[in-house]
């Protein structure tokens, strides 16, 4: 039997977790548990490195049989469109505990929640069982409802509330669609939750739709895809900076995820009949999240809206149903964690400094904070897709495929790219630039040197996909052209490329 990995990446944060909370001294909590994130870390860029580059099946597959009455066991495995994902979780959480040196109450509880969070994170990646997903799943919630709850803002409570209520009933639709697939999906040998058995699944036309629809709403409010979208600027708004960036990096990434891995996968007729609602949603989130955006006064809830606005292109690319838009919205989604996860942390240090975010209380920051207005201004040419930085291609792969398939969409989702350079370029002028205007500025030290390295890798991230993202395409490809050619041979749709411009759809 191979070496677990898979299942000690999963195990790493959870004993991470049980030594932070035996801990007495206080002032270790945080480096033992950004120690302990960095060796998760570490075992996932050794699963990067010898992940066989090419090859569209599951590696480093494990599994183990629990119940075999009702076919439920631990799988575990990984391909091109989780591993990436699966990283960047490894990057982010070591960076956003590092950043959480302001909290002070509760510091155990608080560590132990984050690392358990980053175990149900890898765990939804990784699980190949639907039921072991959904138990990920839910186990991701209940520490991010609490480090919401405890350690937010002023709103914390109703901000955390609000979180719990939407992915609790996205939750339990989820759950219910997980049975009646199960059943349905087992045929005579008996139920069955493996994904990779529910491929074979021979699913009629009608119970196709109904499971979609359990399980795409989950999805779309995890997402969030307007309209489900309202609870996530509050949760933003009042969660501690590592919050936000675990938040926007990585939790909003699940249910794109989830519509990739299961809607397209298992439900391959209804995810081509709903892809004219689904592209309209997501055009309309763009849109609309780049809007309400612009108007923002609050910095934290302009690049919380922003968000919606990013993943309104996810969506679109993944229901484009091109090579080029599925591979876009992949890479995409690592590409938003980055940017977005880099703005919030720079967000969050400028609160630290000055207690607010009103962008009025701000203004030439620039003449006192050199460093973090150059490095802003680097991150937000990175999110308005800037050519050379890695928002770019993403955004480029999504509008290319999205044009074969769905060309009106794509040219209204094109505006979407200009607003964005509107709201966060005004942003920064009002914040960085012209003359002080506010005394409390003139004081204000720039970035230290922890404060740097903790942004660094990002910014070496976002230059090295933006420059070079062959290494990324390579591994997300295979997998992407594995779904579609599963949607070509068993509906009637025909993958668009270059040389096509929409559906072919065969006659009688």
């Amino acid at each position: 039997m191979s070496f677990p990995i898979l299942s000690v990446i999963i195990g790493l944060p959870v004993a991470g977790a049980l030594v932070v909370l035996t801990l007495r001294r206080t002032e270790l909590v945080l480096p033992v548990a950004v120690a302990s994130a960095l060796v998760t870390f570490g075992a996932t860029v050794w699963l990067l490195v010898e992940f066989e580059v090419g090859e569209a099946g599951f590696q480093f597959v494990e599994q183990a049989t629990w119940y075999k009455p009702w076919g439920v066991g631990w799988h575990l495995g990984v391909d091109g469109i989780s591993l990436l994902l699966v990283v960047l979780t490894g990057l982010l959480f070591p960076i956003a505990l590092a950043a959480s040196t302001s909290v002070t109450h509760r510091p155990r509880e608080y560590a132990a929640a984050m690392l358990l969070l980053e175990a149900g994170i890898l765990g939804v990646f990784l699980s190949l069982d639907l039921l072991v997903f959904f138990v990920f799943w839910e186990v991701m919630l209940v520490p991010m409802y609490f480090i919401i709850g405890i350690w937010g803002g002023e709103r914390r409570v109703h901000a955390a509330v609000k979180f719990f209520l939407y992915t609790a009933l996205g939750s339990a639709l989820m759950f219910a669609g997980i049975l009646a697939l199960g059943f349905l999906g087992g045929g005579d040998a008996g139920p069955t939750f493996d994904f990779v058995k529910l491929l074979d699944a021979n699913l009629s036309h009608t119970a196709q739709l109904w499971l979609f629809g359990a399980f795409g709403l989950s999805f779309a409010i995890k997402v969030p895809l307007f309209p489900f979208h309202t609870w996530l600027p509050d949760a933003h708004v009042e969660a501690p900076t590592a919050g936000s960036v675990i938040l926007a990096g990585i939790l909003l990434k699940l249910g794109a995820y989830g519509l990739i891995r299961f809607c397209l996968s298992l439900f391959p007729e209804a995810s081509v009949q709903l892809v004219p609602l689904l592209a309209v949603l997501a055009v309309i989130g763009i849109i609309y999240g780049a809007i309400v955006a612009i108007v923002q006064t609050d910095v934290k809830r302009l690049v919380a809206y922003s968000s919606v606005s990013h993943l309104g292109f996810v969506v679109l690319g993944i229901f484009a149903l091109t090579t080029q838009g599925l591979q876009g919205g992949v890479l995409q989604m690592v590409n938003h964690g980055l940017t977005t996860g880099a703005l919030f942390l720079l967000v969050g240090m400028i609160y630290e400094r000055r207690h607010t975010r009103e962008i009025g209380q701000f203004g030439g920051l620039a003449t006192v904070m050199p460093r973090y207005a150059g490095i802003f201004l680097f991150v937000a040419f990175a999110s308005i897709g800037l050519p050379g930085l890695n928002g770019f291609i993403g955004e480029f792969f999504v509008l290319v495929g999205s044009f074969l398939s769905l060309p009106a969409y794509a040219i209204v989702a094109a505006f979407g790219v200009v607003l964005a350079a509107v709201y966060l370029l005004w942003a920064y002028q009002r914040m960085f630039t012209g003359p002080i205007t506010v005394e409390e500025n003139r004081g204000l030290r720039d970035l230290g040197v922890r404060e740097t390295l903790i942004l660094a890798p990002l910014i070496v991230l976002i230059l090295f996909l933006g420059i070079y993202p062959k290494p990324a395409l390579d591994r997300i490809q295979p997998s992407v052209d594995q779904i579609l050619q599963r949607i070509e041979q068993t509906t009637t749709y025909v993958v668009p490329d270059l040389g096509t411009t929409g559906f072919e759809v065969p006659g009688p």
